[in-house]
């Protein structure tokens, strides 16, 4: 078996899925695992299914829902590889371990951990009994792996959207610096702007003496900056890839999302992004723009209930409910975003063009 050391993080396009409720409130099995189906989209979508992010509504569900929602996760993805085959990079199963408390946070790593799941993702500074993140992740999960049949790696992630202290709204970097000497602590998702991203990744090089520390692009729509080409007289790159690159490696990879609906749009961006084609990232900036436009509505951003009812309008799920706390999408709102989908999905069969169209599940092979 390969070491910690060894194992490389994935690169690509990795998507926090939706957490699929029923009516009732609790989860809908077949509807979780019909998005991680449709996510992958045979090979075209998503190299990583991230289960119970910030998109998945983790801090609106209890802990046993969030334990259930990383089950089903893992198991479809192992499904889907197996179906795949050994052609394709086999897809990761990534478990939000995050929790309201270090007692069930640290519950969910050993959770995961006996799951199957290829890696975690903890938010540390939304744990609201955690004062020190640094000494948390180094004693107590820590601990905790070496008590494991195995040990999987962890990726940090920062949103201030989702601190438990508004007062302390991202991880320092002396933080992540000290954390990164950790073996199994192997990159972070940043979810912020482009100034603090910035920061992360200028800092990435002296994060990690023994090897690759990732940064994962969190506010998905900066690929499109920092991959931006600027043509001069030798037909460089822009001044943004050389500076990200020299200065600690550009992003790993890009954590979106919208992609829980347009999986292989988000993955055709990524592609065309890092080969910095201009041409092609005009043609899906316009498609993926145009998407997150169309959940901003009269009533405000609605983003999570715009994703859920995306995907029961493909047919791959039959309820858009929401968790308790969450923005629900009422009419006119509901309509205006039904029109403008549509829109979005004839932009992009004009801009981006086969196979790069998401395809919707055949009839009967959404929910089962």
């Amino acid at each position: 078996m390969r070491s910690l050391e060894d194992l490389r993080p994935p690169s690509g396009l990795s998507v926090p899925v939706v957490t699929v409720l029923g009516e009732g409130g609790g989860l809908d099995e077949a509807g979780q695992r019909a998005v991680v189906r449709h996510v992958i989209q045979g090979g075209r979508g998503a190299d990583v299914i991230f289960a119970a992010g910030t998109t998945g509504e983790w801090d609106r569900l209890d802990n046993p829902t969030r334990q259930q929602v990383i089950r089903v996760c893992v198991e479809e993805v192992a499904k889907e590889n197996a179906l795949l085959g050994e052609a394709p990079r086999p897809v990761e199963a990534w478990a939000g371990i995050t929790a309201h408390t270090a007692d069930e946070t640290l519950e969910n790593l050993e959770f995961a951990v006996a799951s199957g799941a290829d890696a975690a993702v903890l938010a540390p500074l939304s744990i609201r009994d955690v004062g020190d993140p640094v000494r948390f992740v180094r004693r107590d999960l820590a601990d905790l792996l070496d008590l494991q049949p195995r040990r999987i790696p962890l990726y940090l992630y920062d949103n201030a959207d989702i601190a438990a202290n508004p007062k302390v709204p991202h991880i320092r970097t002396r933080q992540v610096k000290a954390l990164s000497r950790l073996d199994f602590v192997r990159g972070i998702k940043v979810t912020a702007r482009r100034k603090v991203l910035g920061n992360y990744t200028r800092a990435a090089r002296n994060f990690r003496e023994r090897g690759e520390f990732a940064i994962y692009v969190g506010n998905a729509m900066l690929i499109f900056e920092i991959f931006r080409p600027r043509r001069g007289i030798l037909g460089a790159f822009s001044e943004d890839w050389n500076r990200y690159r020299l200065r600690g490696g550009l992003p790993r990879g890009v954590v979106a999302g919208p992609a829980n609906v347009l999986p292989r749009e988000w993955a055709r961006a990524w592609q065309v992004c890092r080969a910095g084609d201009a041409e092609r990232m005009a043609a899906c900036f316009d498609v993926l723009e145009a998407f997150r436009v169309g959940t901003h509505l009269s009533a405000g951003k609605r983003t999570i209930a715009c994703l859920k009812r995306a995907l029961a309008t493909l047919g791959v799920i039959r309820h858009d409910v929401v968790a308790p706390g969450t923005p629900t999408l009422a009419r006119p709102d509901a309509e205006r975003f039904d029109a403008s989908f549509e829109r979005v999905r004839a932009l992009a069969g004009e801009r981006i063009g086969e196979p790069w169209i998401t395809v919707p599940p055949a009839e009967g092979a959404g929910v089962s």
